[in-house]
């Protein structure tokens, strides 16, 4: 059994003050360590999503292996303080890099090499402290993020309609104002009037749309677009970040060993152009040692689905796929990172 231990540490200009656990191979110690990065969302050291304590049953396999891990609390959530609303995925980058710090900072843990392994958007902050510091040893995506924003947000909610059980005419309404946002909010995201447009955008469609349905001769519209939660997340820092990131300016940059893993049910990150991009774009740099795998059946939560939607992360039973953690483990082995 890893020897657990709750830790806290700041940021470099102490602005945030971290809650962590840091967990230590009892036996077979390797001196290589593991940062975990949380995906989209608050999420807790535990990585809790859907009821499933996510990173802890990762932390635990990569004890198994010879690894230190440490996992942590978001900005705002449990023992780490700061606001997660004004945080971007650069900042998320940073606080891995923070991270990495205090396991560097601990002598007695005699550390060799300390990688990342993020999930979802924690891949692509992953990508980003990787290509800002020399620190940073090895990367391990999980349903990681590789292609840019924009893109991303088109491709998940397309996917997330088309597996919807709306009606044809409604999915073809949702797609409609769901990309009239989406490029609003791009054309405005350095803009402070965001607000304003993203509302004359709604309004513009709506009066439209209203004609439209009209059309259709059913008595009853269902259809809502969610247009004041939508504008109250797009204008804050995060979504206008994400809305311009793109990995072409990080992954050429990254020169470390790379595993990715998606899962091709995946609903929030596509898998295929995503592993595509973790493959190419290190290599425009001339990093080759990049290994990505393409597992079938798997959700964006790595889990066998059957629907796949979001909301069946909660009633499967299984944390993350077996096979998941088998590719990991082969790899670390395949690396030198693992001694088992």
């Amino acid at each position: 059994m890893a020897q657990s231990t709750d830790v806290s540490f700041k940021n470099l200009d102490g602005s945030i003050t971290f809650g962590a656990t840091v967990s230590v191979p009892a036996k077979g110690n390797t001196y290589n360590a593991v940062v975990l990065i949380s995906g989209g969302g608050r999420q807790d050291r535990d990585g809790t999503m859907a009821g499933h304590p996510w990173f802890k049953v990762l932390a635990e396999y990569l004890n198994s292996k010879g690894l230190t891990v440490l996992r942590m609390d978001d900005r705002g959530v449990g023992k780490t303080t700061g606001d997660y609303d004004l945080a971007t995925t650069a900042d998320f980058a940073n606080d891995a890099l923070a991270a990495i710090a205090y396991l560097k900072s601990r002598k007695d843990l005699r550390l060799k090499k300390i990688g990342l392994a993020g999930h979802s958007e924690g891949g692509a902050a992953s990508a980003i402290a990787a290509s800002q510091s020399k620190d940073v040893a090895f990367l391990i995506s999980l349903s990681g993020l590789a292609v840019n924003g924009m893109s991303s947000l088109k491709s998940q909610n397309a996917d997330i309609v088309a597996a919807s059980q709306l009606k044809d005419y409604d999915m073809k309404r949702s797609n409609e104002i769901n990309n009239l946002m989406f490029q609003t909010a791009f054309n405005y995201a350095d803009s402070a009037n965001m607000e304003q447009k993203l509302n004359d955008t709604y309004a513009t469609w709506k009066k439209k749309d209203d004609a439209y349905f009209k059309t259709l001769n059913i008595e009853f519209d269902h259809f809502r677009f969610p247009i004041y939660s939508y504008v109250m997340n797009a204008t804050k820092p995060w979504y206008r970040y994400f809305l311009k990131f793109d990995p072409v300016a990080f992954l050429p940059k990254v020169k470390v060993p790379v595993l990715a893993i998606n899962g091709d049910k995946d609903l929030m990150v596509r898998s295929k152009p995503n592993l595509e991009n973790w493959k190419k774009l290190p290599a425009t740099g001339g990093n080759k040692n990049v290994t990505v795998k393409e597992i079938t059946g798997l959700n964006h939560l790595l889990q066998h689905c059957t629907t796949c939607q979001l909301q069946e992360y909660t009633s499967l039973k299984e944390t993350i796929a077996p096979e998941v953690l088998q590719e990991i483990g082969n790899w670390l082995k395949s690396e030198g990172l693992s001694n088992r």
